[in-house]
């Protein structure tokens, strides 16, 4: 694609505006185009069929340990998905059954319990900012159905805090050695969770907790060969659910409740549909999953603001796709930001439609394009999680408030950062049966 700097060669679009970058030459080249890295080349894939390849072509032709460095510094070398593709497997298998069925029915009681109590921090009315607000929420129930309830009641907003400094320290571009501020801040704040969460593995040992919840079963899991699991793999794992479990939802849900309150109509229809469940206390997964709206309006959310916008692997080997030749080193980004907007692929995509997932063959085809959470053998272990908090939350909000957006056109955080909402994007709310001023 056009507009490559001498040395810098794309790099400043992709640090300011990297969606805009990716819609640009998809305009001008199409669905599979280069542009220029400092020292390397890059190559974009857009679109559902090369979606496909690229996630089952990772751990093959492509690698997702290479592509992001960061995350070694961030986690360890060998850990979950850098790992190499044995040894993730071989850690993937003692987690994702903790992400299934019962399982997921277990964590419903503190997920209403955590709204319950959010409640009564807000209130009968006032407004607030979305990501300063549902981003500690959706830690807190993160941390109580991982970490158990005493954590979870004695976690402070620093906790949130302590993991957005975390975050800060994923830097794509710049070499991994280079102490920039955020680096080292988000170094010292990954020692300082490793030190709390090493803490709870200890006292775990001590004083199991029964029944055990995923921090106790991660506690005393061991390899399909019986080989007990590291302690350092342990606290890398709880660190990384933990922070994965909020870094994603916490936008995901900001941007459902926009895109809920830009539509009436669809607020009225999760009204309906929430209507005759017990959102006190009672609820099971055979009533979450009867939310089906919802969970359209949430896909369709995923699909018009994934927060993920962008994802990356390096190509282990030269290899053809489509006639081009993608020489080995090659950084290979699938973009959902851009996919998911496909006219060829979504009717009228920039448009909130949540009824095209409820039509059928299509409607599946439409859920399946979906990357906003991953693929392949790589999809997101706590997708289900996620949802499940999402549609409780939401639906037990908005039985009990009308919220106003005050900003009414809020845009995402700008540069490579996971795209919440940027502020300011505020709601004004009140208890149902009181005006909203």
């Amino acid at each position: 694609m056009s507009g490559a700097l001498p040395l810098l060669g794309h790099v400043v679009e992709v640090a300011r505006a990297p969606v805009g970058l990716i819609e640009r030459g998809h305009r001008e080249v199409g669905d599979v185009f280069s542009l220029r890295l400092p020292g390397k080349r890059a190559v974009v894939l857009l679109g559902a069929r090369h979606n496909r390849f690229f996630f089952a072509e990772t751990d093959r032709k492509l690698s997702i340990r290479t592509a992001y460095p960061f995350f070694e510094r961030m986690f360890s070398p060998g850990f979950y998905f850098f790992a190499d593709p044995d040894e993730y497997r071989r850690q993937r298998e003692i987690v994702v059954p903790r992400f299934r069925g019962r399982e997921l029915d277990g964590y419903l009681a503190v997920v209403l319990d955590e709204t319950a109590a959010f409640e009564r921090h807000l209130g009968d009315a006032g407004e607030f900012e979305l990501t300063d607000e549902l981003g500690p929420l959706v830690m807190r129930i993160a941390a109580r159905c991982f970490l158990g309830p005493d954590f979870g009641s004695r976690m402070d907003r620093d906790f949130f805090d302590e993991f957005r400094r975390f975050s800060a320290g994923m830097n794509l571009f710049a070499p991994q050695w280079l102490p920039l501020p955020s680096v080292l801040r988000g170094n010292r704040a990954r020692d300082r969770l490793r030190c709390a969460l090493g803490a709870l593995v200890r006292a775990r040992r001590a004083a199991p907790l029964e029944p055990p919840d995923l921090l106790q079963a991660l506690v005393g899991a061991t390899y399909a060969d019986g080989t007990p699991v590291p302690d350092p793999v342990l606290v890398n794992m709880i660190l990384l659910f933990t922070w994965a479990g909020h870094e994603t939802t916490t936008g995901h849900i900001s941007w459902a409740l926009v895109d809920l309150l830009r539509h009436p109509d669809h607020v009225g229809r999760v009204r309906a549909e929430a209507g005759g469940l017990d959102l006190a206390g009672g609820l099971d997964l055979t009533d979450v999953k009867r939310m089906a709206h919802l969970d359209n309006c949430l896909h369709e959310t995923e699909r018009l603001h994934p927060v993920a916008h962008v994802l990356a692997r390096q190509a282990v080997e030269t290899f053809r796709l489509d006639g081009h030749v993608i020489p080995e080193g090659t950084v290979v980004i699938a973009a959902p930001s851009v996919s998911h907007r496909l006219p060829g692929e979504h009717a009228r995509p920039d448009e909130f439609r949540p009824d095209r997932f409820a039509d059928g063959r299509a409607g599946r085809r439409e859920r399946q394009s979906l990357i906003g959470f991953g693929g392949g053998l790589h999809r997101c272990t706590g997708v289900h999680f996620a949802y499940l908090q999402m549609k409780v939350v939401l639906a037990r909000l908005l039985r009990r408030y009308d919220f106003t957006l005050l900003d009414p056109d809020p845009r995402p955080v700008r540069g490579m950062r996971t795209k919440w909402p940027a502020a300011p994007c505020r709601v004004r709310y009140a208890r149902r049966g009181q005006a909203v001023v």
